[in-house]
Formats: C-alpha cells, structure tokens, sequence
C-alpha cells in the first residue's frame, strides 16, 4: 500500500457508500486509510445498515474521534493523498466551503484543501437549495471534487450494491485506483 486517504463519513443518508470504500480498499490492499466518522453518521449507519460504528471503525486502518481536534490529520504535515466525505452532508458541506472547522473531519478537509491534495464530497441531499449549490461552488473553486452518487444505468445495474459498487469505483478513479468495480461505456451498440 503506497496511498494514504482519509476517510470521512458523515451523517446524511447514504453511508453504505463510506462502507463499501472502506471495504475495497481494505480488500484490495489498495490504501492506508485514516477513518472520521460524525457522531450523526454513527446514527445513520445503525439506522440503515447492519453495522455497528464499531464495525465500521474496523474496517479502517487508523480511526479518530470527530471531537479529537488535535489528531495528526488536524496537520497539513501529515500527508495523505487526499480525502473522501462518503456521504457527505450539506452541513459538513457548509463547514468545509466556510472554514468552519469546529471538528477533525472538518478540519481534515480544510487541511487537504490547504495542501492541495484531492477532496471528493458524494454529497447527499436533494433537492439542493442555493445555499448547497453556493456552498458546492465554493468548494470546488478550493479545488474540491463535488461528486454525488448519482446512479448510472448504461451499465443495466440489477442491485442496489451494482449502484453503490459503481459511485465506489467512480471516486475510486479520481484517486488512480481501479478495482475492476466500474463497467467502463464503450460507446452506444446499435441493437439489430
């Protein structure tokens, strides 16, 4: 393992998708990964999945508590190769656009965009008011990907994993990392 990301999971709906990354990447050896998840998103996941927080902490490398401010991810020092906020919540949105850092996983992304490394948001809201467009403008002009997990159906999905599957491997190509997840477009076929 040569990467290190940083794995945030915040409380929206959706945190099947911050799972499933910490899952593959464990699975394919493919990155350190360094683990924030929000006290809303430890409600979530029991809420929608049969994980437990604790589940889901041992899927990561490293884990830190939301509240411990000073963890080495607070510090541009410490270097990752970017982070990912799956889901990420338009609250965590709104803390990352203003540089409202009052927790770690706000923070870690303030740092990774201060550093100049990849942040990914899969945002989780619908529909968007203008503050969450304004807020999703604002971040990528900090040079922030904004990548909901929108499904795609040219790849004919027949499960919900199929779609969660192919979000994972979507932001996992942002990073360089291919895991054989996503079924690549080839083009249109003519049916005969």
């Amino acid at each position: 393992m040569t990467m290190r990301l940083i794995v945030g999971i915040s409380g929206s709906t959706g945190a099947i998708y911050g799972i499933r990354l910490l899952q593959v990447l464990r699975q394919e050896q493919a990155a350190e990964t360094h683990l924030i998840i929000s006290e809303a998103a430890e409600r979530t996941i029991a809420f929608e999945t049969s994980y437990t927080a604790d589940d889901v902490r041992k899927l990561a490398d490293h884990w830190y508590p939301v509240g411990d401010i000073g963890a080495a991810l607070s510090s541009g020092s410490f270097r990752t190769d970017g982070m990912v906020i799956a889901p990420c919540s338009v609250k965590t949105l709104a803390s990352i656009a203003t540089g409202v850092c009052d927790n770690l996983l706000a923070r870690a992304a303030d740092v990774t965009l201060k550093e100049r490394r990849k942040l990914v948001l899969l945002v989780r809201e619908a529909p968007f008011t203008l503050a969450h467009i304004r807020n999703m403008e604002a971040v990528t002009l900090m040079g922030g990907i904004i990548a909901p997990p929108l499904p795609a159906f040219y790849n004919h999905p027949q499960s919900i994993d199929d779609i969660v599957n192919h979000a994972v491997g979507r932001v996992l190509d942002l990073f360089g990392l291919d895991v054989g997840l996503v079924k690549r477009w080839e083009g249109a076929q003519e049916k005969v």
